[in-house]
């Protein structure tokens, strides 16, 4: 079984004490020590979600919040290639939190929250903020669970302008749609640089949406004979990807 992961904000090797110490408090701290209830001896992994992370052991607790851990070095994993990215569509309720979940543990490097013309939720001021704290707290967490030490981006919410030039500037751009005529399954795929998904609220694209990733290069592609919920379609979407371009071999 591989080590639990633990953020910490900056690796600052100042803090190490001359054996190699380190101590993870706070929130961190505590769910190391109170929930999971680690031991002396027991592996775990500090990462800044940014890449950087090291190997640590566990030598002692201190009280209900403090992991005392000698750290190994620390080293920092490349970027994947190629880069994918999911425009993900506004969905209702906490169905945006699953998206962003199981894209990231299945291994999406960013998602962008797309404000569709056929979007039921709208994220507008002091809503949409928390909203968009969610989604980031979400792809933090679920990074965690998986183990991963690279998190994905989660970016601002972006108007359909603002996807038509994300899609214009990717190396392959697709839109999800049930319509398509190819299938995702045999489009040719980059074997590197920036894939740039779409996939569409419950309501479909709108044909001026269409319209416009089109003008950006983007073709529309089905997943399969079925149609899938837009919290499910990108997880599924991504999987596929990772699949065909020799990163989950």
């Amino acid at each position: 079984m591989t080590a639990p992961v633990f953020v910490v904000g900056h690796f600052d090797t100042a803090a190490l004490a001359g054996d190699g110490r380190y101590v993870l408090d706070g929130p961190e701290g505590r769910h190391a020590v109170s929930v999971k209830r680690l031991r002396a001896g027991e592996d775990v992994v500090l990462t800044d979600g940014a890449g950087r992370w090291a190997h640590c052991v566990v030598l002692d607790t201190e009280g209900k919040d403090r992991l005392v851990v000698r750290m190994g070095p620390v080293t920092e994993e490349p970027e994947e290639s190629p880069r994918i990215t999911v425009v993900q569509a506004l969905p209702k309720g906490d169905r945006g939190e699953l998206a962003v979940e199981t894209m990231t543990e299945t291994g999406v490097d960013a998602v962008v929250p797309w404000a569709a013309s056929r979007c039921i939720t709208q994220w507008k001021g002091e809503r949409g903020l928390k909203a968009l704290a969610k989604w980031r707290a979400t792809a933090r967490e679920a990074g965690k669970q998986s183990r991963r030490v690279r998190f994905p981006e989660v970016a601002d919410a972006a108007s359909t302008k603002q996807v038509a030039a994300l899609l214009a500037g990717a190396d392959f751009a697709a839109v999800l749609h049930e319509e398509g005529s190819a299938p995702l399954a045999t489009a040719g795929l980059p074997a590197s640089g920036h894939i740039v998904l779409v996939v569409g609220p419950e309501g479909g694209v709108s044909p001026d949406e269409l319209a416009a990733f089109a003008a950006a290069g983007a073709k529309p592609y089905r997943l399969g004979r079925s149609v899938l919920r837009t919290s499910t379609a990108g997880t599924a979407a991504t999987a596929l990807l990772l699949g065909r371009t020799g990163r989950w071999s």
